[in-house]
């Protein structure tokens, strides 16, 4: 990348201009931030070889080309996905949309389509349904331009992108996204956790809780989903008796206000909660070390 970055017509700058989008498509679409820099980068390649006087609009060529590519990457890495030890969560992604993107709508919008909670169903989508879920829910594209990203009739796009949203609505969970209330309650979870006090913990929890943990086979974690405030609060109690000295950080990942716990300087945990009707109905942990170093940057 030789180019000037100050002269907008370079290559560079054009694709400079458009990483944050692409980016946000290659992640929504993985659920990986090593896989969406990747398939970025891959796309970049793309960009510095192709013969750009047949380029009429730059954004719709990188977008179709990163999402063709994380296409791709995602039907390659379904066959990993089914030999995953124990659940399988998102690599956190640390995000800023409260200083970045000031319309509350707009950021409601975004932080939603890059949750736990909706990333997790989307997993269930085909990749070409995912392609079309993002491309339309989270960035709003056009049909028109979605079909030509995708070399698809504009009909077929359409009946994609219904069969996404219902299979998406029907399974995802019905969350408050409240800041306040969800800042409060995850304070309070971080004091109740930290001193294993499962009395508090209880009052937090909502009675159908649910705890998806995410060790992948190289940190310990449940090798199945929790249900039930007593059995949650049970482990989370005595996960914070073995982990004494660990120090609690607050941050904002995928969207949202999250605890990151961190042992001798190096993220150990990412907790990350929904909350439904003043109390905490999810409790979602990343302990898989491959998908905490980039939690603390």
């Amino acid at each position: 990348m030789g180019d000037d970055p100050t002269d907008t017509a370079t290559p560079t700058a054009v694709f400079q201009e458009h990483r944050t989008l692409l980016i946000g498509v290659a992640y929504r679409m993985l659920g990986s931030v090593v896989d969406a820099e990747d398939v970025v980068q891959e796309a970049w390649l793309r960009w510095a070889g192709a013969d750009r006087a047949e380029v009429r609009e730059p954004r719709g060529y990188l977008v179709r080309i990163t999402t063709r590519l994380a296409i791709d990457r995602l039907r390659q890495s379904r066959s990993r996905r089914e030999a995953y030890v124990g659940p399988w969560l998102p690599e956190p992604l640390v995000t800023g949309f409260g200083e970045a993107v000031p319309d509350t709508a707009e950021r409601a919008m975004l932080a939603e389509s890059v949750s736990f909670a909706v990333l997790v169903v989307m997993e269930s989508l085909s990749p070409l349904e995912r392609a079309v879920f993002v491309l339309r829910e989270a960035f709003g594209l056009p049909y028109g331009e979605i079909a030509a990203a995708l070399d698809r009739g504009e009909p077929a796009v359409r009946q994609l992108a219904a069969r996404a949203r219902r299979h998406v609505d029907e399974r995802r969970p019905r969350y408050s996204v409240d800041p306040a209330e969800r800042r409060a309650l995850t304070e309070q979870f971080i004091d109740a956790a930290a001193g294993g006090d499962l009395g508090r913990l209880l009052a937090l929890l909502a009675p159908g809780v649910r705890l998806i943990g995410d060790g992948g086979g190289k940190a310990q974690a449940p090798l199945r989903v929790l249900e039930t405030a007593d059995h949650v609060g049970r482990f989370l109690a005595g996960a914070a008796a073995r982990m004494p000295g660990a120090e609690l950080s607050l941050t904002e990942l995928n969207g949202q206000l999250a605890v990151v716990l961190s042992v001798d300087g190096r993220p150990d945990m990412a907790f990350s909660l929904d909350v439904a009707d003043g109390a905490i109905a999810c409790v979602y942990i990343v302990r898989n070390p491959e998908k905490l170093a980039g939690v603390l940057e």
